[in-house]
């Protein structure tokens, strides 16, 4: 974890709520401008909420766009692309009409700005956002400080917990 103390960890059942709020919230732009034909999965993070968005909008056609950002859980370094969008759902979608990024986060901006030099014109949506990303992204959910680090249900197992002013918890 980064310098910060503030930590915001989200259970299983509160990324599955919020990743459901994020589906809705597309629907809704969906109604409006017109439905996706492909969803593009930030990995890792963006997995996860991509699988229940691709459920909850029956979007079937599902890409990934590979790249390392965090090193070692601490700080987002360099961008690392890994895989890119594969050439034909880039070709063939217009600079991105009708494509829509999942990603579980947006911190600086940095993935999502990487990913907009491929699909221009596509919809990019995240559960979480902090305000260095918020410009970045169409569409999200919960806005956190850019100083909390938030622990995914993925990186997490069930273990004690310190209280938060550091005073004896008994």
């Amino acid at each position: 974890m980064p310098a910060s103390n503030k930590a915001f960890p989200v259970s299983w059942d509160q990324f599955h709520r919020d990743c459901k709020a994020l589906a809705w919230r597309l629907a809704g732009v969906a109604e409006a401008q017109g439905e996706w034909t492909t969803i593009v999965s930030i990995t890792r993070g963006g997995l996860v909420p991509a699988a229940i968005i691709a459920r909850e909008l029956g979007i079937r056609n599902i890409e990934t766009f590979c790249i390392a950002s965090y090193h070692e859980y601490q700080d987002q370094g360099d961008l690392l692309v890994l895989k890119p969008v594969a050439a034909d759902i880039v070709e063939s979608s217009n600079g991105g009409e009708k494509v829509l990024v999942i990603d579980d986060l947006t911190d600086t901006g940095k993935t999502a700005k990487k990913i907009r030099e491929t699909l221009p014109k596509a919809h990019i949506a995240t559960v979480y956002a902090k305000p260095k990303g918020c410009p970045m992204a169409d569409t999200f959910v919960t806005e956190v400080s850019q100083d909390t680090w938030i622990y995914f249900p993925w990186d997490m197992d069930l273990a004690y917990s310190a209280p938060i002013s550091g005073g004896d918890d008994g």
